[in-house]
């Protein structure tokens, strides 16, 4: 077996497990730390940074860093949006809870992001990109979203949370 057809045999399911579980559990409300939204897109941007630092691009490689975090970004955006934010009205605790369409969207990221890097890879050196700027890209696309996502959801939740407080208050 060659490492081009084991690694989709393993990942397949293992990816199929996952979105199960998260189905699953779409709907369970989790606590939400507004504090805490800053640390996995930080992490994220700083693991992005040291890849980026390894092979640094050049030239038009930095439009293509750029458009991928910009799209994930806009990713990000409408998953946060599809995230389900609450507060409780006596205690004022946040709770989100990912909607089964969060994670039908994850998938279809998922599928899309396989069928590119198949097609970049195949196609990766008549363009003259490569290996490291494809996984750049799709790095920086999900730097981009997992901030954006964030981002929505703080300024959501603060929104939330305010109209709670001043309703409580009147």
């Amino acid at each position: 077996m060659t490492p081009q057809t084991l690694v989709p045999l393993i990942m397949v399911p293992l990816l199929a497990l996952i979105l199960w579980r998260r189905l699953r559990t779409a709907s369970v409300n989790m606590p939400l730390k507004l504090e805490r939204l800053w640390i996995a897109p930080a992490i994220f941007a700083g693991l992005a940074a040291f890849m980026v630092a390894a092979m640094p691009p050049h030239g038009i490689e930095w439009v293509w860093l750029a458009v991928s975090a910009a799209l994930g970004g806009i990713t990000g955006w409408y998953r946060g949006r599809m995230m389900r934010i609450s507060v409780d009205p006596e205690t004022h605790k946040l709770n989100q809870a990912a909607s089964p369409a969060a994670i039908v969207f994850i998938l279809a990221i998922v599928i899309v992001r396989i069928a590119l890097r198949t097609l970049l890879a195949g196609e990766a050196e008549a363009w003259h990109i490569n290996a490291f700027l494809i996984t750049d890209i799709f790095m920086l696309f999900v730097v981009g979203m997992i901030a954006m996502q964030r981002v929505e959801m703080a300024i959501r939740a603060r929104r939330l949370l305010s109209e709670a407080r001043a309703a409580r208050a009147s």
